[in-house]
């Protein structure tokens, strides 16, 4: 059978009965009519617009009815610009002095403006985007707090921010004199801040993964305007997110799911990666505001050189053609022109790309993260040296200014960066297909090779053009200063300078080509396939399993954390991690069943030469048979529950739970869909992604790994997805389907991935797991498997002999006591109760080792797979949660 056919389309859980389409066919001999005449057009055109307004009326109506507060404000502030406008010579003189925020007004006592600054605008522009904001920000949050306690919450994030900032804006000049002076002239007015504000604050209701991205999205962006453009509307938006951070869980009340900022190993990337990419485009912002006064306003030097006009430069080179103020003045103006801004924002372009491979985990995107921040600090510190040090008056970034905090500064930024790297280092260990670098760096050398020649040979040929008329050495010399941003040339003298067009196309634009096959290719790496962190070794695995045969369990051999040990011959192959020296490993041997036994006793040797036990985890009946032979012991350690499709039909009363979701789904418009998750609309995946959140949230714990996926593992061509999704695209619940191999074809799909709505539909998980089996029957797939729970059985454990007093005896007892311990937090036992509606076969899965004395470091390794990034507060959050069961 085909695997991953028919990725997008509906499945019917029920036969499709409808009747066929009985439309009347048109008139024989029908005739088409010309185009309308123009009148006929106006009337239609005149109707359509009726109708649209008609339909489009109670729209407005209901949103009128449910934000009155947001209309209010907006016609408080049209009508008090309108007004300003017909009646004062100067609006934005009138709103400063009179209801605008500033130290400045408070002092003559016009107390009124923390309130009255949120009402009022200056100019058009100012205007038409806060319009914009309101209608699209204030006032769908209005009509989810309601309009009483969004009028409370948009008052007090206001009036709170403001006072917020006027407190910081008078304590300012005790840490920046400039700065504090700049905040104390400053003024602000219009609704911007708090409305901020009050997303943060609605943000304490908001599902986890909303909340989450709210929060950080809010606080990231506001805190690189305050500390980039640093006016006061940008250290007033910065104080309401602030205030409605605090607000918001005392006002609206607290989310019940989880408050963790970040919660999967997925989600941890992306908020190192946006960390990574607000330090890059922070200066940016800085570099194209022109009037920017915040403390990081200084690294706008990174993307502009000193400020010299051509005057001056003129000036200063009549009075002496060879001096060095002559030449850096003349080096000034060349660094002032397009060429040079672009290639001094190519770099911070690159930062957002390695920004991107954070956030897949890349371990290339790390190192290069690392090595980028460390090369800013090495800058940073030159620039300070340079400042208090350097005798010779040298111009770096940010030596114009007086203070010492000033040039501290820019150090601080990629010092904090650079740690926040270094302590999340193990989330990002995903390499790269083999050769991938290999490949990048040959074309970032042919590339970097190539240019060179073409420089020195176009700037021979046209040297004449450059005013110090070059040599071959010198053009030669020079041609590595093109490859450098153009910023930190002022620390050298030019030895020569273009004079005409052609000229300054070389010069300038060399160096921002480089640049640009460097920030290409490494973008294209990142977009390249990878299955963990040995991408080469994962992808012969795939190879092996899709032409050979494997359990229902072997595809997880192939996610992220496995090693591979492969046999002589490469048929076969053995999954496994290394964790308190013991060899775990993931299933049985993957390969030709007549070669299994071999592939356990060569794996077991190789342990026990690099000083391992081994020790297979979650392996058939089969494979405990053969260790058994070989003296080993064995524990069951779960029961898998597979599901024939032969002859399955959910009828009977023992399927009576599985037909009534099925017509519940019906009933309320809810359909399966297969997806592919690489591949489905983004509006999909991210319901996903939020529901899992969600699910994370709840538990108050990480994900487990090991045998249970996660998105991660979901992210994968290979895997199908079945979600229950109604009419509206709302997903309700999602369902992963990992291929079974047999003999090089599929013949059967596993169940890992299972996550509902918490609000949706509820029977989901029936009616997806009901509608999978129904559509991968007509498929022609002989079973599937419901997946083991692990420390979950059938039957109770307690049965066990009093008598037996072995090590392996007491391990499983012990191994039963933890899964009813873990009940109430992971629920394995619920999820095989729940299993047991599809009235499966059930079929045990064992671990096996040949050292009873290593169990207690089995044990360890087993409780570290599936939990490899548990904390102190979360271990302590699950012993006080299952002390409370």
């Amino acid at each position: 059978m085909a695997g991953n056919e028919n990725r997008n389309h509906r499945v019917n859980a029920t036969p499709n009965t409808g009747t066929p389409n009985t439309a009347a066919p048109e008139p024989a001999g029908a005739v088409e009519t010309p185009a309308d005449s123009p009148p006929s057009a106006l009337r239609r055109l005149r109707s359509s617009i009726a109708r649209q307004v008609g339909r489009a009326a109670p729209t407005v109506r209901d949103g009128a009815r449910r934000a009155p507060v947001t209309l209010a404000v907006l016609a408080i502030m049209w009508g008090v610009f309108v007004v300003g406008m017909l009646t004062t010579r100067s609006v934005r003189s009138f709103v400063d002095h009179h209801l605008a925020l500033g130290i400045v007004p408070i002092e003559n006592m016009r107390l009124w403006t923390p309130l009255t600054s949120g009402v009022v605008v200056v100019g058009w522009l100012a205007a038409i985007a806060s319009t914009v904001l309101l209608l699209a920000v204030a006032a769908p949050t209005e009509q989810r707090l309601g309009s009483r306690r969004f009028a409370l919450v948009a008052v007090l994030t206001q009036v709170g921010g403001a006072l917020v900032a006027l407190a910081f804006a008078a304590a300012a000049q005790v840490l920046d004199e400039a700065w504090g002076f700049q905040l104390h002239l400053g003024v602000f007015s219009g609704p911007f801040a708090w409305i901020l504000g009050t997303l943060m604050a609605a943000s304490a209701s908001a599902t986890t993964l909303w909340r989450r991205r709210i929060r950080v999205g809010l606080v990231a962006f506001t805190a690189v305007l305050a500390l980039f453009g640093g006016h006061l509307g940008d250290v007033m938006a910065l104080a309401t997110v602030a205030v409605g951070a605090v607000v918001g869980p005392l006002v609206i009340g607290r989310s019940p799911r989880g408050s963790r900022l970040a919660g999967t190993r997925r989600e941890e990337r992306v908020l190192v990666a946006l960390v990574v990419a607000a330090s890059a485009l922070g200066p940016m912002i800085a570099a194209f505001s022109p009037n920017a006064v915040g403390p990081l306003a200084v690294l706008r030097e990174l993307f502009r050189s000193q400020p010299w006009t051509v005057d001056e430069v003129n000036l200063v080179c009549a009075a002496d053609q060879t001096s060095a103020d002559c030449r850096r003045g003349l080096l000034d103006l060349r660094l002032g022109g397009v060429g040079p801004v672009i290639a001094s924002v190519l770099p911070s372009v690159y930062l957002l790309v390695l920004a991107d491979g954070l956030r897949r985990g890349r371990r290339f995107a790390w190192i290069a993260a690392v090595v980028a921040q460390a090369a800013l600090v090495v800058l940073a510190a030159a620039n300070v040296l340079i400042r208090f040090v350097d005798d010779n008056d040298t111009i770096f970034y940010g030596t114009a200014e007086p203070t010492l905090y000033r040039s501290v500064v820019p150090f601080v930024v990629p010092v904090l960066v650079l740690a926040l790297l270094v302590v999340t280092r193990r989330r990002f260990d995903v390499a790269a297909p083999r050769g991938t670098y290999r490949e990048l760096w040959t074309l970032v050398a042919a590339t970097a090779v190539g240019l060179g020649v073409l420089y020195v040979l176009l700037g021979t040929w046209i040297r004449r053009s450059f005013d110090g008329d070059p040599s071959v050495g010198a053009l030669l010399l020079d041609y590595p200063q093109r490859l450098v941003p153009p910023v930190l040339l002022q620390w050298f003298d030019a030895p020569f300078l273009p004079n005409s067009g052609p000229t300054t196309l070389l010069y300038e634009w060399t160096g921002i080509v480089f640049w640009l096959v460097l920030v290409v290719a490494t973008a294209a790496s990142f977009s390249r396939v990878t299955y963990g962190v040995d991408s080469d070794a994962a992808e012969r695995a795939r190879e092996v399993l899709r032409a050979s045969s494997g359990s229902a369990l072997s595809w997880m051999t192939t996610w992220r954390g496995n090693r591979y040990w492969f046999t002589d011959d490469g048929r076969s192959y053995v999954a496994f991690r290394v964790i308190s020296g013991v060899a775990l490993t993931t299933g049985d041997p993957v390969g030709p069943p007549a070669d299994r036994r071999s592939a356990i006793v060569g794996f077991a040797e190789y342990a026990a030469a690099n000083g391992w036990s081994p020790c297979f985890y979650s392996v058939t009946p089969d494979a405990a048979a053969i260790t058994s032979d070989l003296g080993w012991e064995s524990i069951q350690v779960g029961e898998e529950t597979v599901l024939p499709l032969k002859d399955l039909a959910f009828t009977g009363k023992k399927f009576q739970d599985v037909r009534t979701a099925v017509n519940r789904a019906k009933k309320a418009g809810v359909e399966a869909e297969w997806i592919s998750f690489p591949t489905a609309p983004l509006a999909v995946t991210d319901q996903i992604t939020a529901i899992s959140e969600e699910w994370v949230a709840d538990k108050g714990m990480p994900e487990m790994g090991f045998t249970l996926g996660g998105l991660d593992e979901v992210d994968d061509p290979a895997v199908r997805c079945l979600v229950a999704i109604d009419e509206h695209r709302t997903v309700h619940g999602v369902t992963s389907w990992m291929p079974v191999h047999r003999d090089g074809v599929v013949v059967g799909w596993t169940l890992d991935f299972m996550r509902r709505r918490s609000e949706g539909f509820r029977p989901a998980m029936e009616f997806l797991i009901a509608s999978a089996a129904l559509s991968l029957q007509e498929e022609g797939a002989e079973f599937l498997s419901l997946s083991g729970a692990p420390l979950a059985k059938v039957g109770d454990p307690t049965e066990d002999s009093p008598q037996a007093t072995t090590l392996s005896t007491m391990l499983e007892r012990l191994l039963d006591v933890v899964g009813r311990t873990l009940e109430p937090v992971y629920g394995f036992r619920s999820l095989l109760a729940f299993k047991s509606k599809f009235q499966p076969v059930y079929e045990p899965m064992y671990m096996t080792f040949p050292d009873p004395a290593a169990l207690p470091s089995i044990g360890n390794a087993i409780g570290r797979a599936y939990l490899p990034d548990v904390s102190i507060a979360q271990s302590v959050r699950l012993v006080r949660t299952m002390m409370d069961r």
